[in-house]
């Protein structure tokens, strides 16, 4: 009752009404030309269902007046598509005949309510109608008439409000997003959630490494008080915020949706220049890189990179400027990379845990590989293995 009670004075009540009555123009036109043929607009109209684009056409109408809160939106519950299949066809054949019944009743309620207070208007006022088709059911009593001029129209509005949920929920069955536009656009947004954390790790490792190295060399460069020491670290700072600069102009391009390829990322052959910044930084780095680096699958190397950036800017954040050694080694099969570094004897110092550990292990994970982080021989080691032969 609070429903119907609304209804007048919510504006989708009137665009479902409009709705519809829009079916019956067709039927109105085609009772001038052939009178004696009342059903045959649903015969001429319903074989269009078959047609592709005219599920394309019903979906946008219907969501346009049935549905006004989905408006434009690619995820609401009528599909904005043609038809990809046989069942998609059929469906929108059947709404076809469904949305052509229930305008009739709905414009059969929207000619007779009216015209019935009318006549009990008239009659309540002394007159009558002539000719008066609704005489058999209009009472001879006036105050009667008078009283009951309001209930037509009450009538009506129930019908339109009742009707229009009817034809929503079957527009909803009928041209709604079939079980593979459902997958389809599930996987699309699985992309677009994928893609988002990926760039959040991105901003993580770039970002954090840049600003990691740069309060470790200033606090060095304050402490040594030395001119050279710390002409040498502002050159790092410098270097590696120019670095980071790239890396965020890079990513927001990517938010931009025009930001550079995936290839143009750094990969493990420009893995010297995070060596020379944690050197810079104070650490003593023993690397050694095999292999023909090169070589590696785009995948592969770009996230070799970011594990082995994460990995240093957490010895450098943590840590501070211990000895380090990097391990990168590149087999027939896979890749290999070790980070190890001593552990300084600080009192209250927190061991793992963090967004930078997880997002090592989730990379590794993504190119169906694993990484391993945790104490190893007294210090803290990070080692990962990447697969080569199914990204190739």
């Amino acid at each position: 009752m609070y429903r119907l009670l609304r209804a007048p004075f919510r504006p989708v009540t009137y665009s479902r009404w409009l709705h519809l009555c829009v079916p019956v123009l067709v039927l109105a036109i085609w009772m001038f030309v052939v009178p004696e043929w009342p059903w045959g607009p649903l015969l001429l109209v319903l074989p269009f269902g078959l047609v592709p684009w005219v599920r394309l056409a019903e979906g946008l109408q219907a969501q346009f007046l049935l549905t006004p809160h989905d408006r434009g939106s690619a995820e609401g519950a009528i599909s904005l598509a043609s038809s990809a299949h046989w069942g998609d066809r059929w469906r929108t054949v059947l709404w076809l005949a469904t949305r052509m019944v229930v305008a009739i009743g709905a414009v059969g309620a929207t000619v007779w309510m009216p015209a019935m207070t009318v006549e009990l208007i008239a009659t309540a006022l002394g007159h009558s109608l002539d000719p008066d088709p609704l005489a058999p059911y209009i009472p001879e009593s006036r105050w009667l008439a008078a009283l009951l001029a309001p209930f037509p129209l009450v009538v009506l509005m129930a019908v339109v409000v009742v009707l229009g949920e009817l034809v929503t929920a079957a527009a909803t069955w009928l041209l709604g997003p079939s079980a593979a536009e459902r997958l389809s656009a599930l996987e699309e947004r699985t992309e677009q959630l994928l893609e988002r954390t990926r760039i959040a790790r991105e901003l993580h490792d770039s970002i954090g490494h840049a600003l990691t190295v740069a309060v470790v060399q200033a606090g060095a460069a304050r402490a040594a008080g030395d001119p050279a020491f710390t002409d040498r670290a502002l050159c790092a700072i410098e270097e590696t915020g120019r670095a980071a600069l790239e890396d965020l102009e890079r990513v927001l391009g990517v938010l931009r949706e025009s930001g550079q390829p995936p290839s143009q990322r750094p990969t493990l052959a420009e893995a010297d220049r995070l060596l020379e910044s944690a050197r810079a930084s104070g650490s003593e780095v023993d690397a050694q890189l095999t292999g023909p680096l090169a070589t590696l699958p785009g995948p592969v190397t770009r996230e070799g990179y970011r594990i082995l950036q994460e990995a240093l800017t957490n010895v450098l954040r943590h840590c501070g400027p211990v000895p380090v050694r990097v391990r990168v080694e590149m087999a027939e099969d896979r890749l290999d990379l070790e980070v190890t570094n001593a552990l300084p004897e600080r009192p209250g110092m927190t061991i793992g845990g963090g967004s930078g550990l997880r997002g090592i292990r989730e990379r590794a994970a993504l190119l169906g590989g694993e990484a391993e982080t945790g104490l190893y021989e007294g210090g803290w080691r990070v080692r990962a293995r990447l697969p080569l032969e199914r990204i190739r």
